[in-house]
């Protein structure tokens, strides 16, 4: 196993256990069987492992595999506060104590503030006293180190890195999320800051190890190194120095093996000009049935309404390349979950946005369009469903 230092010199392995899929028996989580793939990744050199509140059974699970193991004190616990459901200041030690009792634990060593998605609502949190209440916490030792979560994009990624001393943080990253999400841009900005970056998706939910297009396997099968497509997106991950650790949701022994057989011989700087362009022809295969060809430069950005224009048409592009409901969940994301929305609809037909594009996008018509697909009946409910939930 390979390892990188957190903020503060601490060793981590370069791949970490996400703790959310693990298998179901009967409505409950197989215990045995997640015990048995948790602890054959710690022998093998695992040392973090991530799961949060509102992952169903998943807390209680690592705890009592954990303790029963007897190795609470040698591995790393990532959980997230579920913030959304934070109503009033007395909620943040309710939910925390909880935590610590299905992790069976006095302490967590990473603690994340789960799907932080502007500084609107970390300054809602602040208004709480979210920020005296870690300062404590951290001061007694119940939390070791503060971070967040995040699915967005760059400039929000950006400005929340900036709102707090963070100790490190956690995005969606893959080599088709290059342009997307917090991407490329957000992961270097936070490096620049000092921060370890954790990276969770890194196959875009299964999308780049069982669901690439033919000519996409053709690709990485006729390629003279012989290489799986998870071996390839993880070895992409691992040659970006800026890249601390990255997770995967595995619930196999098998995956357990082949995972960490990769993440023993992960090295910075190791890809050739032939690797880098064997990922781009690869994206170019599964992009081919994009609608908009988006590269998520951002020039066209800030919209004076505050459309996000490079996460809608993303999210546009995802809904032919991957599917309706990916398309949806990644528009709700992008657009729905903030204080202030930056859905399609917002949009006043100024044309400032195509005065930048360097692709000559026809912008305010894709806009439309992606209105259109992705701004439908269910979009109106759950957004208004989610707004009374989390108190936007």
């Amino acid at each position: 196993m390979k390892y990188r230092e957190d903020k503060y010199g601490n060793k981590l392995s370069v791949l970490g256990y996400g703790c959310m899929r693990f298998t179901m028996k009967a409505g409950r989580i197989d215990i045995k069987k997640a015990n048995a793939e948790i602890m054959a990744a710690y022998e093998a050199g695992v040392n973090y492992f991530d799961t949060a509140y509102i992952y169903p059974g998943s807390e209680a699970a690592l705890g009592t595999i954990l303790a029963d193991n007897g190795i609470r004190d040698k591995v790393n616990i990532a959980t997230k506060l579920p913030h959304y459901m934070i109503r009033k200041k007395e909620d943040l030690d309710k939910y925390f104590e909880e935590q610590l009792k299905r992790l069976r634990t006095n302490y967590v060593d990473y603690y994340l503030m789960h799907m932080l998605s502007d500084v609107k609502t970390w300054e809602r949190l602040k208004g709480l006293g979210v920020d005296e209440w870690l300062a404590k916490k951290k001061e007694k030792g119940a939390i070791r180190q503060v971070g967040f979560s995040y699915h967005g994009n760059s400039d929000a990624f950006c400005s929340l890195i900036d709102a707090y001393d963070w100790d490190f943080c956690m995005v969606q990253y893959n080599y088709l999320d290059e342009t997307t999400q917090a991407g490329r841009t957000g992961v270097q900005y936070a490096a620049s800051k000092g921060l370890p970056v954790f990276i969770m998706e890194p196959l875009r939910g299964g999308k780049l190890a069982r669901n690439l297009p033919d000519k996409a396997r053709q690709l990485i099968s006729s390629y003279p190194i012989k290489r799986s497509p998870v071996e390839w997106s993880f070895r992409w991950l691992w040659n970006q120095p800026e890249v601390t650790c990255v997770l995967s949701g595995m619930n196999s022994l098998e995956m357990v093996q082949e995972n960490v057989e990769y993440a023993a011989t992960a090295e910075v700087n190791s890809f050739t000009e032939d690797d880098f362009n064997l990922i781009a022809k690869v994206k170019e295969a599964i992009n081919e049935k994009m609608k908009v060809p988006c590269t998520g430069c951002r020039y066209c950005m800030p919209c004076p309404k505050g459309v996000d224009i490079p996460g809608t048409l993303a999210a546009y592009n995802r809904r032919y390349t991957d599917g309706k409901i990916a398309g949806f969940i990644d528009y709700f994301i992008c657009t729905a979950l903030r204080r202030d929305s930056t859905a399609a609809s917002n949009c006043i037909d100024c044309g400032k946005c195509e005065q930048h594009c360097p692709q000559n996008i026809s912008i305010r018509k894709e806009l439309k369009i992606a209105r259109r697909e992705l701004e439908g009946y269910i979009y109106g409910i759950t957004k208004r469903a989610v707004k009374l939930f989390m108190r936007y």
